[in-house]
């Protein structure tokens, strides 16, 4: 089975480009289940339900998310009631919630879906590797085909949960730099990795930021609401081939797709 990754979906460009791509990526790629992060779905920061659903009615079956989760105080009550929405899974104990699942493909093959949040360069979280320890134990009860989305600044960090998690789960991508990285492989033990998918948002931009904004900001330290930019967008992701039986990835390539968009 194939399961498609896109990277951080940014803004109304971003969920824009999806919407087109979609379903002709899907059908391309063969892909038995779609995973995406939406943490800046709304604005270029954050989320509210009205996205979230938009997304899924094109076709995505999971949303996992990051740090920008909580931008919008209406996605507090939604992520109680909506389990396709993920949130990082080494939250502190009673964030609202959760940061995995089990979900069934429609020809019935079960994918446990984990969310976890680097902690280098970041907010101070609970340990990602002790959480993922945990959450594996469970989920291997239940099925062998596991996809980790670790949403992290630094590479280093990913590429030590990839190797620490090798061999229990099928795939390991990172999220969150909006830079898709050229490093895409299969870990000897079976676990697929790539550092970060990229994003699916405005490619002439700051990761998708207007540019003269991140400018601004950079030269003068002053706050600055940031914007989605306009023009082109790219999608951009990763195709991992998993072996249900075993959960054993035997491949995964990058996706990246560019749409003129005014």
């Amino acid at each position: 089975m194939n399961l498609l990754f896109l990277g951080d979906i940014v803004g109304k460009p971003g969920r824009l480009a999806v919407r087109g791509l979609l379903p002709r990526l899907i059908h391309r790629e063969q892909a038995a289940f779609v995973v995406a992060n939406c943490e800046n779905i709304s604005g270029g920061a954050g989320v509210d339900p009205e996205n979230c659903r938009e997304l899924f009615a094109a076709g995505v079956d999971v949303l996992t998310s990051g740090n920008h989760i909580w931008r919008k105080r209406e996605i507090v009550e939604y992520i109680e009631r909506e389990p396709r929405l993920l949130r990082p899974a080494n939250f502190p104990p009673g964030t609202p919630g959760a940061g995995w699942g089990c979900f069934r493909t429609p020809d019935g093959i079960e994918i446990g879906v984990v969310n976890l949040i680097g902690r280098v360069f970041m907010d101070a979280m609970d340990c990602p590797f002790q959480a993922a320890d945990g959450i594996v134990a469970a989920l291997e009860k239940r099925t062998r085909v596991i996809f980790v989305d670790m949403h992290a600044e630094a590479t280093s960090e990913k590429s030590a949960i990839g190797w620490h998690l090798a061999g229990r789960v099928s795939a390991v991508v990172g999220s969150h730099t909006h830079v898709q990285t050229a490093d895409e492989r299969v870990l000897e033990t079976g676990t697929a990795f790539l550092t970060d998918a990229g994003m699916c948002g405005p490619i002439d931009s700051v990761i998708g930021v207007k540019r003269e904004l991140a400018i601004r900001r950079f030269i003068t330290h002053l706050p600055t609401k940031f914007e989605p930019a306009a023009g082109r967008t790219v999608v951009q992701g990763a195709v991992v081939r998993i072996d249900p039986a075993s959960g054993r990835a035997t491949s995964i390539a990058r996706v990246q797709e560019y749409v003129d968009r005014p």
